[in-house]
């Protein structure tokens, strides 16, 4: 059963003529024939009673032009529905962020969005990088914010700006009111960490080797609040990123500026290459990368 002939049958049961149907629809009248007769075929049924000088509907006929009508409405509507989105930014947006992103970033910046954009509508996800990767990969995921260093090489990557590290220590740390820590007054210090599956987590400690530290962990988790509470308890230090500072969530902590080289993390926006970018898609990343510039300045 194809589109046209269902639009050539409806047709022909509103103009009662192949001859007046065909000229309606543009075709010629043994064509129109045609594939009226092959629909008929393909029913089994036969769709008009062919009378001297007009076309009735049989029975069969009349109950297969109530769908026909619905299915060649409800096609309109769906192009209809997709041309809009042509010329505004609309629907949904699946949107996945690493947790050290998502809890401090995503409410304002979807805030922001959906002030520009109201007829967008998100699902939301956070997971680890790999994992929100491979939502992206099998279409699940529209877009994901991260940061950079992990293995998305059949990603498309948009850096969105690179963002410092503090350390975070208890209040009445001995170094909470230094303007700057270096590496090595750390040396002493129990660090505690994300799991080894974020992305941060593995970003710190590449830092701390590289900075010739081999640190008692004394504590791994999965949540960087969580972590922060257990600071602010004096269980040990942590690395936070700067887009933590302003929350709620490090109270009875300090964070502290490292000295020069600072340490800093590259943020960054996935989508997958091989998935056309919607309106939409294309609106939030260049949202976000306003955002992240706001927020460095």
């Amino acid at each position: 059963m194809e589109i046209h002939q269902l639009r050539y049958f409806v047709a022909v049961a509103e103009e009662g003529s192949f001859s007046n149907a065909a000229e309606r629809e543009h075709v010629s009248q043994p064509s129109l024939s045609q594939q009226i007769q092959k629909l008929e075929a393909e029913l089994n049924q036969q769709l008009f009673d062919r009378l001297p000088r007009s076309v009735v509907l049989t029975e069969a006929g009349r109950r297969l032009l109530e769908y026909a009508r619905q299915i060649l409405t409800g096609i309109a509507d769906a192009r209809r529905s997709v041309a809009a989105l042509e010329e505004e930014v609309a629907g949904r947006l699946s949107v996945g962020a690493i947790p050290s992103i998502a809890l401090y970033v995503l409410p304002r910046l979807i805030g922001r969005f959906q002030t520009a954009y109201p007829k967008v509508t998100f699902e939301l996800f956070e997971d680890t990088t790999d994992k929100l990767a491979q939502k992206l990969e099998d279409g699940t995921l529209d877009v994901v914010l991260a940061t950079s260093g992990n293995n998305t090489l059949a990603l498309m990557h948009h850096s969105l700006g690179e963002e410092p590290l503090l350390i975070l220590l208890p209040e009445k740390h001995r170094l909470a009111t230094r303007k700057t820590i270096k590496w090595r007054d750390l040396a002493s210090e129990k660090f505690l960490l994300l799991h080894e599956i974020h992305s941060m987590s593995l970003h710190v400690r590449q830092l701390l080797a590289a900075n010739n530290l081999n640190p008692e962990i004394a504590l791994q988790g999965a949540q960087l609040v969580t972590i922060a509470r257990m600071v602010a308890a004096g269980l040990g230090v942590t690395v936070i990123p700067q887009m933590m500072v302003h929350t709620e969530f490090i109270k009875g902590c300090v964070a502290v500026p490292f000295a020069q080289p600072v340490p800093t993390r590259e943020l960054i926006l996935l989508r997958n290459p091989l998935r056309f970018e919607s309106k939409a898609a294309a609106a939030f990343r260049e949202e976000a990368a306003a955002a992240f510039k706001l927020s460095a300045h």
